[in-house]
Order: C-alpha cells, then sequence, then structure tokens
C-alpha cells in the first residue's frame, strides 16, 4: 500500500500539471496516549520515515475511524478538505515571497533532468523539504531564516535548466542572509515590525503607525472587544494612510477562502446537530465578510456545541506569529472524540472551581465563577496551516478574553499525536540528560502520565483561570511582544503547582505525588538544558514557548539558591541539575504564577519585559554548546512534524460517497506535492 500511494500521488500531480502544494511536544517528553480506541492493528506501522536538517517526519493514525457513521465520516472528510483548502495562505502570511520561492523550487524539482546525486541536488531537496516542514523560507521555530547549503550559481543554472520564473526580490531572498532574516522580531530596540519578515505588515508600515492605527480602532470601554486586527493585513493606501486589507472574499485570499467555504457548506450539511450546523453556518459568513463581530459570533456558537463526536479549529488563530500580537495565523485542526479517555479526564473539567480557588494569585485577579470549560482528549483526522507539518499537542480556544469569561472555553490534548511522537521517540535524552538514575526511573515509571496531566492542566485549567482587572485593556494591548510568552508561561504554573497538590491523587487523576515529581524533574531539565538543542549556537530564545520554559526555570533556580532548591551539578564537564527540594520548588512556582498573573491582569508591561528579557530570552554560550555537542552524538532531530492521513472517498456508480477509507501516506515529498497541486489557491 505505501508504494502505491506514493505512485498514485506522483501520479495525480503529474496529472494535474498537464505532465509536466498551538502547547508543542517538549525534547524530551515522552508522553503517551490514553486513548482506548483501538489503533489499526499493524505491528509494521513505520510512526518515523525519515530525518534531515534538525527535523524528523512522523505518521499518525485515527484510531476509531470504523466506528463513525457514514455521515461522520463525511463531516471529517469536508472539514479536512476546508482546512487544505487555505494551505497556501498560511505561506503568505509567513513571508510575502514564500510561495513564490515554493511554486519555482517545486517547478524545478519536478522538471530538472540533470545529475540528482550530487551534494548541489541533495541540499536543494533538503532546502524545499524544509521550506515545506516550515510553511516558508523561516524556522517555525526559532523563527531565523534557512540557509542554502547550495550556491546561487548552482541554484540560477537550475532555474535557468527547468525554465523556472523567479524574481530577483525573491532570489535575494533566498540567498542574501541580511535581508529578512527574521519572521518575527521580538527585540524593540530594532523595530517590531520593521525587522519581522512576516507578512501582516506591508513593508513601508513602521511599528509605530502599525501601534497609533490599532490605537485609534480601540475603544477602552467596550467590554466585549472585537479581535482588532486578527484578521488583515496592515497597509498604506495612495493617501498614506494606513489601512486594513481584510481576509474575506472579494479581498484578501478571496481565492482560496472561496474554496474553503464551498468544504464548510458541505461541512454543514451533514452536520451533527444544529449547534454545530449554526457555528458552521458564521465561520461562512466570517469568511464572506471578514466581519470579527461574526468571529465572535462564532466562537460562542462553537464553545457551546459540546454534544458532537466531530469538532474542529479552523480559523486566523494564535496570534504568536505577529510582533505586536494582533493578527492570526491560519490554522485549521479536525478532531474525533476519544470518549474513554476523556471521561477519565473529565474530572480537571469538574473541579476547575477547586483549582481557581484554591490558586496562589491574588484574590481580586481570580474568576467568582468559573464557567463553560470543556475538555476532551482528541484524535486528529487532518491538520493545515500553522498546524501542519508541526503541530501542537494541546488547544485551549478561543482566545478573546470576554468570551471565556462569559461563555467559556474548550480544551482538548492531541492524544493520537502524543501516542505517535512517543512511538518515534527514544530515551536517549532522558539517559544524557538526568541527573541520576532515581530521575531516570521515576521519569519512565510516571513521565507519560505527567506529561499529560501537564498538558490537560495548562490548557484547561491554566488558561481559562484568572481574569484581568477592569480597567486593563487586552494582553496583546498592554504586554506588547510578551503577551504570548506571558499567557503560555502563566498556564504552565498553574500545571506545575497543582502537579504537586495532594488534591490530585484525592481526585484519582495520579496514585503519587511522584508523578509531578517526575514532570518538575523534566521541565528543568528542558527548561535550563535540553531545550538549548533547538537554537543555532549564539542565538537569542526567540519561540514564546521556548522563553517560557527558560524564564519560569531560570526564575525558580535562582529564587531557590539560597535554599538549594535545585543544585547545578557539573559531573565529566556535563551540566545537570538535581531538585533537592520539591515542596520548596512548588512554592516558588507558586510565587511566580502569583506575579505573573499579577502581570497579566494589570497590563505591567515593564515587569513583563524585566521577567522575560532577564530570565528567557539570553543563553549561555559555553552551557549551549555542551547541550549542542551532547546531543549531536544522539542523533536525535529536536523538532518533528506530520505526514497527514490522506481520506479517500468511495463512491457508487451515481457518484454519491458509499463510505471513506483512510490511507497512510509514507512520502512527505509526495504529499507536499500533492498539496500544491490540488489546495494551490494563491
Amino acid at each position: 500500500m505505501k508504494n502505491l500511494w506514493g505512485l498514485l500521488v506522483l501520479a495525480l500531480f503529474l496529472a494535474a500539471c498537464g505532465g509536466g502544494g498551538q502547547e508543542p511536544a517538549t525534547d524530551d517528553s515522552q508522553a503517551a496516549t490514553d486513548s482506548s480506541m483501538t489503533m489499526d492493528a499493524d505491528d509494521d506501522f513505520e510512526w518515523q520515515t525519515e530525518q534531515f536538517a534538525d527535523l524528523k517526519i512522523i505518521r499518525y493514525q485515527i484510531p476509531g475511524w470504523d466506528k463513525l457513521s457514514l455521515d461522520q465520516k463525511k463531516l471529517v472528510y469536508y472539514l479536512t478538505q476546508a482546512g487544505l483548502s487555505g494551505r497556501d495562505i498560511m505561506y503568505d502570511q509567513n513571508y510575502r515571497h514564500n510561495l513564490e520561492i515554493r511554486k519555482a523550487l517545486e517547478n524545478i524539482y519536478i522538471n530538472y533532468a540533470g545529475d540528482k546525486t550530487s551534494d548541489d541536488w541533495k541540499n536543494f531537496e533538503v532546502y524545499l523539504k524544509r521550506i515545506w516542514f516550515s510553511n516558508g523560507i523561516h524556522h517555525h521555530y526559532a523563527n531565523t531564516k534557512h540557509t542554502p547549503e547550495f550556491s546561487q550559481e548552482y541554484f540560477s543554472a537550475l532555474v535557468s535548466e527547468t525554465n523556472t520564473t523567479l524574481s530577483e526580490e525573491a532570489m535575494t531572498a533566498m540567498f542574501d542572509a541580511s535581508v529578512d532574516a527574521k519572521k518575527v522580531e521580538q527585540d524593540p530596540n530594532k523595530g517590531l515590525v520593521e525587522s519581522s519578515a512576516v507578512n501582516f505588515y506591508a513593508p513601508d508600515v513602521t511599528t509605530e503607525e502599525a501601534k497609533a492605527y490599532f490605537a485609534s480602532i480601540t475603544d477602552p470601554d467596550d467590554r466585549a472587544p472585537i479581535s482588532i486586527g486578527l484578521n488583515s493585513r496592515l497597509i498604506k493606501n495612495a493617501a498614506g494612510e494606513v489601512v486594513e486589507d481584510v481576509y474575506k472574499v472579494g479581498g484578501l485570499y478571496g481565492p482560496a477562502l472561496e474554496k474553503v467555504i464551498y468544504w464548510l457548506g458541505m461541512a454543514e450539511s451533514v452536520a451533527e446537530n444544529d449547534k454545530q450546523a449554526a457555528a458552521l453556518r458564521n465561520l461562512i459568513e466570517y469568511y464572506e465578510t471578514g466581519d470579527l463581530r461574526k468571529w465572535d459570533v462564532y466562537n460562542i456558537n462553537w464553545v457551546q456545541d459540546t454534544e458532537g463526536d466531530i469538532d474542529y479549529i479552523n480559523g486566523f488563530v494564535e496570534v504568536y506569529n505577529d510582533p505586536l500580537g494582533y493578527t492570526g495565523s491560519y490554522e485549521t485542526v479536525v478532531q474525533i472524540k476519544d470518549f474513554a479517555a476523556s471521561d477519565r479526564m473529565s474530572v480537571l473539567m469538574n473541579n476547575a472551581q477547586y483549582f481557581e480557588t484554591n490558586s496562589p494569585i491574588m484574590d481580586e485577579h481570580k474568576k467568582e465563577e468559573v464557567v463553560g470549560i470543556t475538555y476532551n482528549v482528541v484524535n486528529v483526522a487532518g491538520e493545515a496551516g500553522d498546524a501542519s507539518p508541526s503541530t501542537p499537542i494541546g488547544v485551549n480556544l478561543p482566545n478573546a478574553n470576554w468570551i471565556r469569561v462569559k461563555h467559556g472555553s474548550k480544551s482538548v490534548s492531541l492524544g493520537n499525536i502524543v501516542n505517535a511522537y512517543d512511538k518515534a521517540s527514544g530515551s536517549g535524552m532522558l539517559d544524557e540528560f538526568a541527573h541520576d538514575a532515581e530521575e531516570i526511573e521515576r521519569a519512565k515509571a510516571n513521565s507519560e502520565l505527567a506529561g499529560k496531566l501537564h498538558t490537560a492542566m495548562h490548557e484547561v485549567i491554566g488558561h481559562a483561570s484568572g481574569k484581568l482587572e477592569e480597567s486593563v485593556g487586552t494582553p496583546n494591548q498592554t504586554l506588547l511582544e510578551h503577551s504570548s510568552t506571558i499567557e503560555e508561561g502563566r498556564a504552565d504554573l498553574v500545571a506545575l503547582y497543582y502537579l504537586l497538590d495532594p488534591k490530585m491523587v484525592e481526585l484519582g487523576l495520579m496514585e503519587s505525588l511522584e508523578v509531578g515529581m517526575a514532570e518538575y524533574d523534566g521541565y528543568i531539565r528542558n527548561g535550563m538544558l535540553t531545550q538549548l538543542r533547538r537554537l543555532e549556537l549564539g542565538a537569542d530564545i526567540e519561540e514564546a514557548h521556548m522563553r517560557n520554559r527558560a524564564w519560569v526555570s531560570n526564575w525558580v533556580y535562582e529564587k531557590g539558591m539560597a535554599d538549594s532548591v535545585i543544585v547545578k551539578v557539573i559531573r565529566d564537564g556535563k551540566h545537570f541539575y538535581d531538585i533537592q527540594d520539591y515542596d520548596k520548588l512548588r512554592v516558588l512556582f507558586g510565587d511566580l504564577l502569583k506575579e505573573v498573573q499579577r502581570i497579566k491582569s494589570k497590563g505591567d508591561y515593564e515587569a513583563a519585559k524585566e521577567l522575560v528579557e532577564g530570565y528567557g530570552v539570553k543563553v549561555d554560550q559555553d552551557v549551549h554548546t555542551e547541550v549542542l555537542e551532547r546531543t549531536e552524538k544522539l542523533g536525535i532531530a529536536p523538532y518533528g512534524g506530520f505526514i497527514n492521513p490522506v481520506l479517500q472517498p468511495v463512491t457508487d456508480a451515481q457518484g454519491n460517497i458509499t463510505d471513506i477509507e483512510v490511507v497512510y501516506p509514507d512520502d512527505f515529498v509526495q504529499q507536499m506535492l500533492f498539496y500544491s497541486t490540488e489546495y494551490g489557491h494563491l
């Protein structure tokens, strides 16, 4: 079946061409899914298919597919088609030349008839695969630009031999390291907008102009504010005024959104219930009009739709890629509820008020009543945009704070994704970086459950906890470039604080606090050491989640030094961190949580800046060198991403769908080429 799929995709691709395209896993995470659904019986299933650069390519399965009704299968199929139809949007959002560069490289890959055994050609292939993986020419995590390991002269020859068209500006972007060097710049001294390559702002729009524009359309007295800037690109009109180019039908990304809308309409026709159908209708109207009030109505509908087996994320969602924290990246995830696993974890949802009431944060920052929280373990059936190939393992939405307070939120853990990560991983990182045999044994016995509980607590309790003070604007308006990492760190701290709470044992979520201790070990190990392998030597920490793990770990390490809460050990020239007092560490996590909630609730930008830049950005270069040397010997890629399953309709003689089968391709290149052909709508 694997080879057959590869040939089928290639044939479809050539025919179409006329013969001639969220909570991330941590480095030493060993969490596995709790799913009780039966995985497809295949002892020979190949979980990891290849490794190149700093990336590994993994496959995942869809457990329980055959238990779905035909209409449910159709719903999943239509939703995945909708997601893939907007795939090109993410490329263009990431950088204005991405689509042109990707199409040029794909044309070369298909049509080049020369030597494909040379190092130059192999390096060209790796460069193209890195662009596919990152949805553009900048690294998906580090934000730095991919460097071609072949010369511009060699590339120019490929362009000439394949009659490829590429503008001089795009060519310069590929080979001049100084041009648009970073996708997202987080150093305000360099100009957040001016120095960011991300395509949310036209090149002639400055940071101050963007801030002034957003301030001009913000109503500080609106207690239900729209998510200004979420679905638009700031440009200048003929008069030199900053205006929004809105993502909508008839506007920016219109051709792709028309295809998205078509498939969402098909999904509505087989919706599981009226609430789900209403949400889909409002999502369609939002894409048609670009009206952000309609986006809010959709999110309220979506939060209230808790009865079905099938759910999805679709929209311009997370704002991590915007240096100012306003514009959302296109993202879709289609998911099937895992009932047994969700039932076991529903105790968190049912006890959310306990966690809010007993939080170490200030009383005035606690919610009087926690409402509308839903939590499910799900199995992913398809992803696109910012969620693919690199995907989160947990999601909590919507992001609008007033909707969360008034209507609640949905949290999911992506069970089959976590399972696939686990199947494709080994114990090498743990053995290399754990302080001693006791820590290793504790991790082996408890890390699966520990990681699962951390993700659940982070998404279900963490993001849903706390509240802003009445006079404070939204975090992206007050905390600016630090809003994302502050929020992710806050959710982590909620999880960490409660993972050593005896209440977790009382609720039956863990048998002993050894589970929490294992998560403390892993968190400090990752935040202080192992995540550094994701950085190039000399680089600062840029990505929001990496920053939050660093500032949380470094802060508690420093504050606990006097009491030897965490002790640094250097053995045979290698750094290790040994937690000597877990209870005192929990107190420190609580102290930091209190301060971080205060920062968010009051919109204290200066305190956020001091915390993030003081503890979460700079890296000890000697330690970084050591970590890179230690991990290089292990041969384990620091990042993983996925080949999506293919949902293949089966039709009768009249063209009616009678079933939908799942095919598990194993060729990353062919899937990317197929996507570019079938869903290249921009």
